[in-house]
Formats: structure tokens, C-alpha cells, sequence
């Protein structure tokens, strides 16, 4: 499909990179942005722009944020003791629509994968066993996908968290296997989260 514009043309192949979008999808975003009147589109381009150069990862959990840490870690009502550990942000935000967690969180930016080739050196997961070191932490638990690359993570993780002085649990397995926190309902997920088990149960039961 050939476009009468060059310009048109770069915004689409923009948009068809995004993931699950086709070119047809594409073009039809980018013929949808030239009905705006000139002041929305420009607004739009601005927030991307600004969300690029704008935006921090919080120093403390990784979590997405405006400033150097996020708003959930300065939370004075969140329980610091508690780090519930995630893949990314979709399951940050999976887990707080349950309105059943009041801990803290660590994001590891994805989980173990050698098909895909991320190791744990691409993860953030020496922060987290600095975390675990810390003797205001009294509870870790691991919120990763019911996948084999999550549960090679967490045992992973466990590994190098088990010698600490730290309690480790996982969620219960009302989380079907191979699905992952984010498409799980959040009656689901929150019944696995307030049913916890010592981690190291997990590994007898399987």
C-alpha cells in the first residue's frame, strides 16, 4: 500500500512497531490524529516526547515514576517490611486493582529466559537481595508469572535469598498455570495473594 506522503507514511510505520498493531490499524491511528484539531495532535506528540525524556524508574523498587521514587514507596501507610516482587509494571498495577496488598513491590524488569537471552545480569535483582539483607524486611514474596521462565526466576531468587535472615512465599496456585498476572482476574489474584505459601513449599509441592 503506497501513501501519497512521506510524512504519513513515517507515522505509521511508527505506530505498525508498536506491538499488535498492523499497518491498516496504523493508518488508521495516524488518519485519525490529522481530524484533531492542531493543538490535540500536538498535545499528543508532546506527552509522548515528554514521557520519554521525563520519566524516572524509582531508585528504590524500579517501579515507573515522576521523581526519584515513586509514589508507593513514599507512602507513610505502606508496609516497608512487605516487597512483593513483579516481572513489570502491568503486574504492579495487576496486583493493586486487587486493593489486597499494602506492601511495598520490586519490579525485575522480566523474568529468566536463555531462549530469549536474559539472564539474571539484565535483571534487577541485586537490589532486590540488597533489600532482602536489609533487617526491616520481613517478608518477600514472589509474584511472577505461573510460566516456566517464572518459576525458574523464582528459584532462582530463592536461592540467592534463602540463606537471609527473610520470610519467602509465593502465591497460591489459584493462578493457572502458564498464564501470567496480568490477564488473571482480580478476585483470582487476590485470593492467591492473601492465600500465600512458604516458597519452599511450593518446591515439595511440585
Amino acid at each position: 500500500m503506497e501513501l501519497p506522503s512521506r510524512l504519513l507514511e513515517k507515522t505509521v510505520e511508527h505506530f505498525a512497531s508498536l506491538p499488535g498493531v498492523g499497518k491498516r490499524t496504523a493508518l488508521r491511528y495516524a488518519l485519525e490524529l490529522l481530524k484533531m484539531p492542531k493543538q490535540n495532535a500536538s498535545g499528543f506528540g508532546e506527552s509522548i516526547i515528554d514521557l520519554v525524556n521525563g520519566l524516572q524508574f524509582c531508585s528504590t523498587c524500579h517501579n515507573i515514576s515522576d521523581e526519584s521514587q515513586c509514589e508507593i514507596c513514599l507512602h507513610p501507610k505502606r508496609n516497608k517490611n512487605m516487597i512483593c516482587v513483579v516481572e513489570d509494571l502491568r503486574d504492579l498495577l495487576a496486583i493493586e486493582s486487587t486493593g489486597q496488598y499494602f506492601g511495598v513491590y520490586h519490579v525485575l524488569g522480566g523474568v529468566i529466559s536463555p531462549m530469549d537471552g536474559i539472564t539474571p545480569s539484565d535483571l534487577n535483582i541485586e537490589s532486590l537481595v540488597d533489600r532482602g539483607l536489609s533487617s526491616k524486611t520481613s517478608e518477600i514474596i514472589f509474584a511472577l508469572p505461573a510460566t516456566m521462565e517464572g518459576d525458574t526466576t523464582c528459584f532462582y531468587l530463592y536461592k540467592k535469598l534463602a540463606s537471609n535472615q527473610v520470610k519467602l512465599t509465593s502465591l497460591a496456585r489459584g493462578v493457572a498455570i502458564g498464564n501470567e498476572l496480568q490477564y488473571t482476574d482480580e478476585v483470582t489474584l487476590g485470593r492467591s495473594l492473601l492465600s500465600r505459601l512458604p516458597y519452599e513449599s511450593s518446591l515439595n509441592a511440585n
